[in-house]
């Protein structure tokens, strides 16, 4: 594999990485202001408990699954990214 296709891929993965991340602090920020919002209006000790559990877990699985999707992209990013480079030069080659 030539040089130029490696730094195609791995700015391929950085860019996903850093879009996936970013997602992900975007749905603590959400999550964290909708509770916030939430429970100044919620009164009883049992639903303040659910929402907030139930909270808890929808940013730690939505985490563990970003984390697992980058870990596994990095394993495969040759593959996973030389198949959309291909497809991608191979279309600018097409529209020429």
């Amino acid at each position: 594999m030539n040089n130029n296709l490696k730094k195609r891929i791995h700015s391929m993965y950085l860019r996903d990485c850093f879009m996936a991340w970013s997602d992900i602090i975007l749905i603590w920020l959400a999550i964290g202001f909708v509770l916030i919002s939430i429970l100044n209006i919620v009164d009883d000790p049992i639903v303040r408990t659910v929402l907030i559990v139930s909270s808890a877990l929808l940013v730690l699985f939505n985490t563990a699954s970003v984390g697992s999707m980058t870990k596994h992209y990095a394993e495969d990013k040759d593959f996973i990214y030389g198949l959309d480079i291909k497809h991608l030069d191979e279309n600018r080659a097409a529209k020429k």
